[in-house]
């Protein structure tokens, strides 16, 4: 009888298939399980009846709170994806000579990137304390209408804070990643705008920001993501607060697990935030393999 020969490099993957295996495709698989099952933990600690869709077409027909943290989801990826681009493509232009100072830049740039989200969300409820906070006393200093105004008791301000918080994560990966494509762009094509007569203004808008939408494409397709899936620091800094006003699907999903124990509605919940993740990053990879 003959041996069956397996490849070395079977062997090489197969740690790798079987972690992906244990931590990404079960999980995956067994939450869309338990999307279709009506699982109440305060009730049993073993999922209950088969209901099928139900799940999905109450959360999307008899919901007004989901609805609501769709919403609430979408102005806040508005908000966070067009914040974070302007400042990383103003950052970006400005680092893009070399020197000791923008060397320096790019290496600060790391800091904020490298901390935790549930930490920059801590440090921000410190700085919009409505008794000590320094962001809450300079706002107020800088604009007359916002003194006496406590930030996180508000709901378009508790908005700001968490679109704040977020961008200050990450908008200076971001600008590393502009950085890149800046570099990419010929500099002779910017060169032979300057010749015919170009400023640096029509220079940038007619040469180098074309030559740069790719990117920019990129960076607001990672961003929709990283915003889409954005938890940590909305939990520690306004808990979702004032009422449901920053309530993020995210959130929603966590709040309907963990806060009224409705694993099979929160797993449903997961699953059309899941859904909408894996269309972007569709997305993303075609645009990738595109350029």
């Amino acid at each position: 009888m003959q041996r069956l020969h397996i490849p070395a490099w079977v062997w090489l993957l197969t740690p790798a298939l079987a972690f992906v295996l244990a931590m990404a495709v079960f999980p995956l698989g067994y939450s869309f399980v338990l999307s279709l099952r009506d699982w109440k933990l305060a009730r049993s600690d073993t999922p209950g009846d088969w209901v099928g869709l139900e799940n999905y077409i109450t959360l999307l027909t008899d919901d007004p709170e989901f609805l609501e943290s769709v919403g609430v989801t979408l102005i806040f990826v508005g908000w966070d994806v067009a914040v974070t681009l302007f400042l990383a493509l103003g950052a970006a232009l400005l680092l893009k000579r070399q020197g000791r100072l923008t060397s320096l830049g790019r290496v600060l740039l790391v800091l904020p990137f490298v901390m935790s989200p549930a930490v920059i969300g801590i440090s921000f409820r410190f700085f919009f304390n409505a008794e000590y906070g320094i962001a809450q006393y300079l706002f107020g200093l800088l604009i007359p209408a916002l003194q006496g105004r406590v930030w996180l008791s508000d709901s378009q301000l508790a908005m700001a804070a968490v679109v704040a918080a977020d961008v200050w994560h990450w908008a200076p990966y971001m600008t590393l990643v502009i950085l890149g494509g800046l570099a990419s762009v010929p500099p002779e094509t910017q060169e032979a705008a300057e010749v015919d007569g170009a400023g640096p203004i029509r220079v940038f808008w007619d040469v180098t920001l074309p030559q740069l939408m790719p990117v920019l494409g990129i960076v607001v397709i990672l961003k929709s993501v990283f915003a889409l899936k954005a938890f940590d620091s909305i939990f520690t800094l306004t808990n979702g607060g004032p009422g449901t006003s920053t309530q993020t699907l995210a959130y929603y999903v966590y709040n309907s697990a963990f806060g009224y124990y409705d694993m099979g509605y929160a797993a449903a919940a997961a699953y059309l935030l899941t859904a909408t993740l894996l269309c972007i990053a569709m997305f993303y990879l075609r645009l990738v393999l595109k350029k």
